[in-house]
């Protein structure tokens, strides 16, 4: 049996508890790989929404974060793309999702910055285009740039593969992709993960993010790829 030897572990109902109408949800994943499917499960089922969601993008209508969105449980994204979500393109035409787009480098790099508390980035790209709204200015040696802030949110789900009782984290391949920045980046952590192993299973070599970013953890109920992609 896995002790609980930092508190860390808890079930989705105490998870839940996280979760709130009008909060800032930043989330893990690439095109729903890497999205933690019980988190948004439970988030779905609760009934949250008026959700500001910060991720890579809008996942697919019936797959991952792309859920939250199909059910209008959203009210801003703050995303790279949302072309595999008809919905989300949908809502934006309608006036009921407020989309700030961000490049995917210009993205990642924001959501870094707000992890290690930086004051923000220097990008030159987007300069005079539709992500240069309302954006300030810098010059330095003599090249100008856009000054992009921070991402941070009050709560950040992650999916990885393992997790000992500290928190120390294991991606399984292309899962990885966002998911340690966007666990560093949270006010509190929550990371889903498929397999809780004692402390000292992990070698220190393939530990991604250690587990000082990581506040809770939640066992994986699983997903049926099979059954979504035929849905």
């Amino acid at each position: 049996m896995q002790i609980n030897t930092f508190g860390k572990i808890i079930d989705i109902e105490e998870a839940l508890s996280f979760f709130q109408d009008d909060m800032v949800l930043m989330f893990g994943g690439f095109g729903g790989i890497g999205n933690p499917p019980t988190l948004i499960k439970g988030i779905l089922e609760k009934g949250v929404k008026n959700l500001t969601l910060i991720g890579n993008d809008t996942g697919f209508p019936d797959v991952g974060i792309g859920q939250l969105v199909t059910a209008k449980r959203v009210r801003k994204m703050v995303t790279t793309h949302i072309g595999s979500n008809p919905n989300a393109g949908k809502q934006m035409t309608d006036g009921t999702l407020d989309i700030e787009f961000s490049p995917q480098g210009t993205f990642i790099e924001r959501v870094r910055a707000g992890g290690v508390g930086l004051g923000g980035v220097l990008v030159d790209i987007g300069i005079d285009s539709v992500i240069d709204i309302n954006k300030q200015r810098v010059t330095v040696l003599g090249k100008e740039y856009l000054v992009e802030t921070p991402l941070t949110a009050d709560v950040s789900i992650v999916y990885a593969k393992k997790a000992d009782p500290f928190g120390n984290l294991v991606f399984d391949k292309s899962a990885r992709n966002s998911n340690p920045y966007v666990a560093m980046a949270g006010n509190i952590t929550i990371v889903e993960v498929d397999e809780i192993v004692p402390l000292g299973a992990l070698e220190p070599e393939e530990i991604i993010v250690p587990g000082a970013f990581v506040h809770y953890i939640v066992q994986s109920e699983g997903v049926d790829w099979k059954w979504v992609w035929e849905k």
